[in-house]
């Protein structure tokens, strides 16, 4: 089965500040999946590393109040496109983020505080059929 996964999570240095979220389960997920990596943000237009933002309502804005709203929706449809074209059947994103985050993102006050809501591509990766998993639940692809 081909997975749809983060980039950030592989490893890749594709998050706002430069880094990478590579995780120890990485080894373990590949020998039961293909992974298929991805950077929303970076299919958007947006350079790495950017400037942090975070959902407010249906916009995206940056912590200095840029409107990044179409960047982000643009690297949705991105992603949405590889994962039809791949035939991934599900995806793994970064928690939190305004465009992986799953179930729950940052609030838009640029304080740290979270709320309930997904990211701009977890929400149209969801809407189009595709299982959304966040990093937290990783045991239930590796079950």
């Amino acid at each position: 089965m081909r997975l749809l996964i983060s980039a950030c999570l592989l490893g890749c240095r594709c998050r706002y500040d430069g880094a990478s979220k590579t995780q120890p389960w990485v080894a373990a997920l590949a020998e039961r999946y293909e992974l298929v990596p991805v950077c929303p943000e970076q299919l958007g237009g947006l350079p790495t590393p950017r400037l942090p933002s975070e959902r407010q309502g249906d916009r995206v804005v940056t912590r200095e109040g840029g409107d990044v709203t179409a960047q982000y929706r643009r690297g949705a449809e991105e992603a949405l496109r590889l994962a039809d074209l791949l035939g991934c059947e599900a995806a793994l994103l970064k928690e939190r983020s305004p465009s992986c985050g799953s179930g729950t993102v940052y609030d838009g006050t640029f304080t740290g505080t979270l709320t309930a809501g997904d990211g701009v591509t977890a929400a149209l990766l969801r809407a189009h059929g595709i299982p959304v998993y966040g990093e937290s639940r990783i045991e239930e692809l590796l079950d």
